[in-house]
């Protein structure tokens, strides 16, 4: 039988040696990142490389001696990789550590801020506490001055009432006093008043008596030129009376404007009211003919006069009693008063 070439039968022993350092590292990695927590366990690897077939004592040797490396490589590695897990595992750890004292002093600041806030709360409570006493003091001070101020008030009341009314006794009694006096007085003065008009009404009565007799002689010798004066006058007036009321039956026969309806028979009966220096203030129908047109024109002609300034000359009791209202009969035929 032909024995094969070395590196032939080398070949394939190196190849699985390869593959099987390879498998190990895959596991390795895999199971480190999926158990980052779990405490480090060194492995005992044991690569044992069978040979087959060997057929020289330098071939075993280079077999053996690959296997050798290939464990001491996996050793390093496995030694690297516990480091860095240790290192990563330290780096947790001082990352917790910390975590923990960040949590601690902020619980404590925690603590601290509340227990602070609580002093203050209690700090703030008692001075409000003060303070509301304080005011609860204050205010029952005010009480008790007002309550003192309001019984001086009316303490100063009373008196002053007192007072008064001590005051308004003795002016009563001093008017009473005043007023006996005074009617004591006004009695002598009435019966001085008596005496004295006593006395005037003597003498008025004396002095009236002669007066009488004196007015009384006098009248006698006045009353015959009286009695002819009155008949003159009389007389006088009753003919100014005529000429006046021939002056007005002029004046509105003047101013008369017949209208178309007018006839004989008609009469119309007009007040008329005149001042006392004749103007004719105003003139009414009093009695109606029956004709609107008639009536009209009639007191139209009479207010048309105006004045019959003859009427201020004339005395005043005969204007009163003849003029001051004067009734006209108005007939177309004649006019007539």
């Amino acid at each position: 039988m032909r024995t094969p070439p070395v590196k032939k039968r080398l070949f394939w022993p190196i190849l699985w040696a390869l593959s099987l350092h390879i498998l190990l590292f895959a596991l390795l990695f895999v199971s480190y990142s999926h158990t980052p927590d779990l405490p480090p366990s060194r492995p005992i690897v044991k690569a044992t490389l069978y040979q087959l077939e060997s057929q020289n004592q330098a071939s075993s040797q280079t077999a053996q001696k690959i296997a050798g490396e290939a464990e001491k490589t996996a050793a390093k590695q496995f030694d690297h990789e516990q480091l860095e897990q240790k290192k990563n595992q330290e780096q947790e750890a001082a990352a917790k550590r910390k975590a923990e004292q960040d949590r601690q002093a902020a619980a404590k600041k925690a603590a601290d801020d509340k227990k602070k806030a609580e002093e203050q709360k209690r700090a703030t409570e008692q001075k409000a506490a003060e303070q509301k006493a304080a005011e609860q003091r204050k205010l029952e001070q005010q009480k008790a001055e007002t309550a003192k101020k309001i019984a001086a008030d009316k303490a100063k009341a009373e008196k002053a009432e007192a007072e008064r009314k001590k005051a308004a006794e003795e002016k009563k009694k001093a008017d009473e006093a005043a007023k006996q006096k005074a009617l004591a007085e006004q009695k002598k003065k009435d019966a001085e008043q008596a005496a004295k008009l006593a006395a005037e009404k003597a003498r008025e009565a004396a002095r009236k008596a002669k007066e009488d007799k004196e007015a009384a002689a006098l009248a006698e010798l006045l009353q015959q030129e009286t009695q002819y004066q009155r008949a003159m006058a009389d007389k006088q007036g009753e003919q100014d009376i005529a000429n006046i009321n021939d002056l007005i039956i002029q004046l509105v026969s003047s101013h008369w404007i017949r209208p178309a309806s007018a006839r004989n028979g008609m009469q119309v009966t007009v007040r008329v009211d005149i001042l006392p220096d004749g103007t004719i203030k105003q003139a009414a129908v009093s009695k109606s003919s029956g004709n609107q047109a008639f009536d009209n024109s009639a007191v139209a002609a009479i207010l048309s006069v105006g004045r019959v300034r003859e009427i201020q000359s004339l005395d005043r009791a005969i204007y009163e009693k003849t003029y001051r209202q004067l009734t006209m009969a108005f007939r177309p035929e004649d006019l007539g008063l």
